[in-house]
């Protein structure tokens, strides 16, 4: 099961003059995508809160993908991109174009997003708008790719999925992917 970790950057939601709707938004969307919430944080709008709130989750192995939702705008407090940039060992372009492509078709403000993904480790880390909507559709956009990235990031090179190794470990090898004989 794909274990996620969400951050939400709010310097409102964290000074408790706005409720954080996006961190349980999302928290709603990963379960019904049958992927595990591992942990939940809500930091304000400065680079090293996130870094270091992202650096822990990636490095200790606890979550195969970090959320953070908030933060990749334009605004001057929007900090959250350039945060997980001084932290990540890669990024991952095609996660924000596909974000904001589909994002174009609800907004036309959608490419002043900075939305994107990177890699710390065999951690997927995704940064997305603040906005609860914002959030789950950006999510819902890149949501087929997170398997196969986090099967790669653990070196997994194969097309098999994460859920096709965990059925075959519960059957003891006698579930469909060895039928197949994979």
């Amino acid at each position: 099961m794909i274990r996620v970790a969400i951050l939400t950057v709010s310097d409102s939601a964290f000074a408790g003059t706005r409720e954080d709707a996006s961190g349980p938004a999302l928290a709603d969307r990963v379960r019904q995508n049958g992927w595990q919430i591992a942990q939940t944080k809500l930091v304000k709008d400065e680079a090293a809160d996130i870094a270091q709130a992202v650096t822990r989750w990636a490095d200790s192995g606890d979550a195969d993908v970090i959320l953070c939702a908030g933060g990749t705008g334009l605004a001057p407090r929007d900090v959250t991109p350039d945060a997980l940039r001084s932290v990540a060992a890669r990024e991952v372009p095609g996660f924000g174009e596909v974000m904001r492509a589909e994002g174009r078709k609800s907004t036309k403000f959608s490419p002043l997003s900075r939305s994107g993904a990177f890699t710390r480790g065999s951690a997927l880390i995704v940064a997305l708008p603040g906005s609860p909507r914002g959030a789950v559709e950006s999510l819902n956009a890149v949501a087929d790719l997170i398997p196969h990235a986090v099967n790669l990031l653990h070196g997994h090179s194969s097309h098999e999925t994460l859920q096709e190794r965990e059925h075959e470990k519960e059957t003891g090898g006698q579930g469909e992917a060895s039928q197949k004989g994979g």
